[in-house]
């Protein structure tokens, strides 16, 4: 009879531990690059608004130089949700034959009219006055094949330019681009982060050469793209998940919570307070879908742009790479709590 319980206790013990290993949130790691063009920084800032952090899902944001890399960590289960621009996602199917890849929601949109587009900037006093003078000139951009390196390559191509052959591109990081123009050290910088192209003293030594609107047009900046299988085995996490962002991210963009959003940005980031206030989460910065819906219309034209001027292989049917039903159920969520 002792050893019947003994058995009966060490059953109960293991299915105990059964449903303790089931009920472990979801570790969701997600990329990103810079703040705050990218949210998953500030999440848990707020953490009121992540009313399922710990219980369903827990988040590990993990910084990443570019897009590119996110794609590689992507293809080794290396992470979970990766930020990637219109540029790297169609390079990822095609390249890296990830084609399991959904994108699953909208981070933000250069380009939409009224509201900001990533810049290139030159000295006023440098010597390229207009595109064809990149010839022969050294153009900083933060990392090949993202975004802004897709814009001023088609800017160049459009004026008979081509890398390598007539401008020499040089990677340098977002941060080190201000100084690295002012020494002269390049002749131009691509700068996709309205932060730094704000700032007073490079506002008053350079001028916007052009934008990445002039180049592209509006463009999927920056999506939020998972594999089919992860988004299939979580989906119930994932939902928890995407509404406690989605609030997130209607908190940061409502105008009357303005003040206490760039308090936030200003202590993560340390910038000034005052370089943020004129321009963060209004329409001066870049566009974010309230509903974290992206156009999927605006990333196939990129993918068009791309194929057109010889960037990709061939044609890619953005449609069969959406899957937005878990930011709409999310949303469906949040507006039958309100």
């Amino acid at each position: 009879m002792n050893r019947l319980r003994n058995c009966a206790a060490a059953l109960a013990t293991c299915i105990a531990m059964m449903g303790f290993a089931q009920a472990e949130p979801l570790k969701i790691r997600i990329s990103w690059v810079a703040v705050p063009n990218n949210l998953p920084p500030l999440f848990m800032e707020k953490p009121d608004l992540m009313t399922r952090s710990g219980q369903s899902y827990v988040i590990d944001a993990i910084r990443f130089p570019g897009t590119p890399q996110s794609v590689a960590a992507l293809a080794s289960g290396d992470l979970d949700i990766a930020l990637l621009t219109f540029s790297s996602f169609p390079l990822a199917i095609q390249n890296a034959r990830l084609e399991d890849l959904r994108v699953i929601g909208d981070e933000i949109t250069d380009g939409v009219p009224g509201h900001y587009s990533a810049e290139f900037l030159v000295l006023k006093d440098g010597p390229i006055k207009d595109v064809k003078d990149m010839k022969g000139k050294n153009i900083a951009i933060n990392v090949r094949g993202g975004g802004t390196d897709m814009a001023m390559r088609v800017m160049a191509k459009k004026n008979g330019l081509e890398e390598k052959r007539d401008f020499t591109a040089i990677e340098v990081a977002f941060a080190n681009m201000k100084a690295t123009l002012i020494e002269k050290k390049v002749d131009l910088v691509g700068l996709g982060v309205p932060a730094m192209s704000a700032d007073p003293q490079l506002r008053e030594l350079t001028r916007p050469l052009f934008t990445q609107r002039d180049a592209l047009g509006p463009t999927a900046q920056v999506m939020w793209v998972a594999r089919k299988d992860f988004l299939e085995k979580n989906r119930a996490a994932l939902i928890d998940f995407m509404t406690d962002a989605l609030r997130a991210r209607r908190f940061y963009t409502d105008p009357k919570n303005h003040k206490e959003a760039v308090d936030i940005v200003s202590r993560v980031t340390k910038q000034p307070r005052e370089q943020l206030d004129p321009w963060l989460f209004t329409k001066e910065d870049f566009y974010r879908s309230p509903d974290g819906m992206l156009n999927i219309a605006v990333l196939q034209h990129n993918i068009d742009k791309m194929v057109e001027l010889g960037f990709l292989k061939g044609s890619i049917d953005a449609k069969k790479y959406q899957d937005f039903s878990i930011v709409k159920e999310a949303g469906a969520r949040l507006q039958s709590s309100n």
